[in-house]
């Protein structure tokens, strides 16, 4: 990628979590065009980073800095985030029984765009999100993630990201308990998303995302701080040779 000016960056980012440091100083800059992988074991921060820039109110940054296109997103609250442009992909998707996925994803871009928005383009915008992504228009009045499957429940997932269509998407281990097929599905719904203009933040424990989803810069996350980067090939040496090699070049254990 060339250089450009950063859309979404962050630095010596500290998070907490019930008074535990849990992220110990990580920056990262990712330019517009731009897919940036976090790789790492269990318990390493990755998705405490991710869950802190969002604004989720259990994890507190203590220190750092971070902006997306250019304002300053810790003055922001998580609906302000949202509404700048940076979209979060939840690990584990809440159900919502009574609220139909039509009507979430309605409010979700109606709360976006402001209470004066014309929304007349929301169905058709919703139908052609819904055909790019096979799911069936059947799924629009069912109630949010209420007996869907792990796979359905990526799939709206990414549907909620096209549709609001941010500046940045962060997808929290999106890959996570998805067999082939869904995995696949929900790949391709990232690559259409993605353009010259978005930046996107892949968190995830393995490289089969990344074989679908590719990146251009691979990051390695252990105890909290990124101790690696490079490039795809680093993620296959990972799928590879696990995380101990990392760790130990570093000084530290890969399940700390």
């Amino acid at each position: 990628m060339k250089n450009r000016k950063a859309v979404f960056s962050f630095s010596d980012i500290h998070v907490e979590v019930e008074g535990k440091e849990v992220v110990k100083g990580v920056s990262l800059a990712i330019a517009p065009g731009e897919i940036h992988a976090i790789m790492g074991p269990n318990g390493s921060g990755k998705s405490s980073l991710s869950n802190a820039l969002m604004g989720h109110p259990g994890y507190e940054i203590t220190g750092g800095e971070a902006y997306l296109d250019g304002n300053n997103l810790l003055e922001m609250e998580a609906d302000e985030r949202s509404r700048a442009g940076l979209f979060l992909a939840f690990q584990y998707p809440l159900a919502i029984p009574g609220v139909t996925v039509a009507n979430f994803l309605r409010a979700a871009l109606k709360s976006q765009r402001g209470p004066e928005a014309d929304m007349s383009d929301f169905r058709k915008l919703l139908k052609k999100k819904m055909a790019g992504l096979s799911i069936d228009e059947s799924f629009a009045t069912r109630y949010l993630n209420d007996g869907f499957s792990g796979g359905e429940k990526k799939r709206i997932e990414i549907l909620q990201m096209s549709v609001l269509n941010p500046k940045v998407a962060l997808l929290d281990e999106t890959d996570s308990g998805l067999d082939i097929d869904a995995l696949k599905t929900v790949a391709a719904g990232i690559n259409q998303f993605h353009d010259e203009t978005k930046g996107i933040l892949l968190v995830t424990h393995y490289q089969r995302l990344l074989n679908y989803v590719k990146p251009h810069h691979v990051h390695v996350m252990i105890d909290g701080r990124l101790v690696k980067s490079g490039g795809p090939e680093l993620a296959l040496k990972l799928e590879e040779s696990g995380y101990d090699w990392v760790g130990a070049e570093a000084g530290l254990k890969a399940g700390a």
